[in-house]
């Protein structure tokens, strides 16, 4: 099973959430503030990390910012129920997906497992590219090219650009792309919304009017191959 960063600042939801992880096979290691997480992901780091968006000292929000600019491990993020500005912000810094408090542990758990298989299932050998026009999407390199450019994607975005791509002028909705992307049978739509909106801005010309990762009203969204 995954080793499992858990970062909080609450001791009680620390406990609950490193229990039923424990419970579920998982190694945890715990960490009361930002501080201690970054230092813990230095001396050992984890597979996935759950991360608190509240915490004194260095937030939630910068130690994601700082574990994304190092690498691709995958952040679940914990939000206050409601915050729907910090869960949009959470996601646009770089967390792979988001639990509100209150929250069921056993749906967090689920959550870390769904995101864990989706991460093992990426790095089995992927051979073979995909070009639309002056995109180039590597699946062996794990890169995608604009104009001979790299461009700068998270992992999740590199998947989401992936499967678009490969299947070009199919609208799917948000709950497909939950379910072929991030591997979810459930979840918040807002997470596809996010990373559409990040994607767009690095693919596109101009953000604002699409032109090829279009939206489909009353259907979701759908790539639109060159000409």
């Amino acid at each position: 099973m995954a080793r499992v960063l858990v970062v909080d600042d609450d001791v009680t939801v620390r406990e609950v959430v490193v229990s039923y992880l424990r419970a579920a096979g998982h190694t945890v290691v715990e960490a009361a503030d930002g501080a201690d997480a970054l230092r813990a992901m230095r001396s050992d780091p984890a597979d996935l990390v759950v991360l608190d968006l509240m915490m004194p000292g260095i937030d939630g929000l910068e130690v994601c910012r700082r574990l994304r600019a190092a690498g691709d491990v995958p952040i679940i993020m914990l939000t206050a129920l409601g915050a729907e500005v910090d869960r949009v912000v959470g996601l646009e810094s770089g967390a792979d997906d988001y639990v509100t408090k209150p929250f069921s542990p056993r749906e967090l758990v689920l959550r870390v497992e769904a995101l864990l298989r989706r991460v093992g299932e990426k790095a089995k050998p992927e051979v073979g590219s995909v070009t639309d026009g002056d995109l180039v999407v590597d699946s062996g390199r794990h890169e995608a090219c604009l104009d001979g450019r790299p461009l700068a994607l998270t992992s999740r975005e590199f998947d989401l650009l992936r499967f678009l791509v490969s299947n070009p002028g199919t609208a799917y909705s948000r709950d497909e792309l939950l379910q072929h992307v991030w591997g979810w049978s459930f979840g918040d739509q807002s997470t596809v919304t996010v990373h559409v909106r990040r994607l767009r801005e690095k693919v596109e010309r101009d953000p604002k009017r699409p032109s090829r990762l279009v939206t489909v009203w009353g259907v979701g969204y759908r790539w639109e191959p060159a000409a």
